[in-house]
């Protein structure tokens, strides 16, 4: 067992860690193990966990938990780039999220981790050309989670959604790697056009809580949005805006504001 532990610790250090984060919280809380041991403890693998966790979610009347759990593990086997970026979702969770101790965490508890890979597995659905499943992991995501992303849209890795409660992501949305945003935000259209109607945020961006940016326009690489913002514009890399409708107010303040998670305002 000691070896098979140490292959694991090298070959999937999240994994490892997130083993014996289980083990110990077994060992804290016997209430919950029934919980962690289903989660965690019975997977093999990460991706294991994540289709049986999402499944467990997701899972209604109408499609039932062994059908889901099939549909993400065949997901995560023909494409084990989702699983990657799950695992770089966690980090960035444990990393930027105060609250967040433990990589156990965002699996067991953290609904904005598990609607991001809700809409991982949706997204791979659309891809597939499997667009009404697609669309039923979207509805059951919004019904579970009050998280509505398209599965359309297009995100990267190193995800961060605190709260995560009524966040909003249109189809033609794209958001890069290492974006941090805080609950209620909408990366919406402006009206009913069609096409390419949804915003570009840049790698590295900080979106506060409230903050509503809308339209086919691009917010720059590690810039920020302040809370409560109504974004129409573009934004340049590296800058903050605030404000409705949200105007530039100085320069980000540091090189990764995703990652910093300040929110004040300073005087520039």
């Amino acid at each position: 067992m000691a070896e098979t532990r140490a292959n694991i610790s090298e070959l999937d250090p999240v994994w490892a860690r997130i083993i014996r984060e289980a083990e110990e919280s077994v060992a804290a809380e016997p209430l919950l193990g029934g919980m962690v041991h289903y989660s965690v403890l019975h997977h093999p693998t990460i991706e294991r966990a994540l289709s049986y966790r999402i499944s467990l979610k997701l899972a209604n009347g109408e499609m039932s938990e062994q059908i889901i759990r099939e549909i993400c593990d065949e997901a995560y086997a023909s494409e084990p780039e989702l699983a990657m970026a799950a695992r770089a979702d966690i980090v960035a969770v444990y990393e930027r999220d105060p609250a967040c101790h433990r990589f156990l965490q965002p699996l067991l508890f953290f609904k904005g981790f598990q609607a991001v890979q809700s809409y991982r597995i949706g997204n791979w659905l659309w891809r597939e050309g499997r667009k009404d499943l697609a669309q039923f992991f979207q509805m059951r995501c919004s019904e579970v989670f009050g998280v509505d992303i398209h599965p359309a849209a297009t995100i990267g890795c190193g995800i961060m959604i605190d709260h995560a409660h009524s966040i909003v992501i249109g189809e033609t949305a794209v958001v890069g790697d290492n974006v941090s945003m805080l609950h209620s935000v909408t990366l919406g259209g402006t009206g009913k056009e069609e096409e390419d109607r949804h915003p570009k945020i840049g790698d590295g961006v900080l979106i506060g809580a409230g903050a509503k940016v809308l339209g086919n326009i691009r917010v720059g690489d590690c810039s920020r949005i302040a809370a409560g913002s109504v974004v129409l514009e573009e934004v340049p890399p590296c800058k903050t805006v605030a404000g409705v409708p949200a105007r530039i107010v100085g320069e980000a303040g540091c090189a990764q504001p995703a990652v910093s998670m300040d929110q004040l305002l300073h005087e520039q």
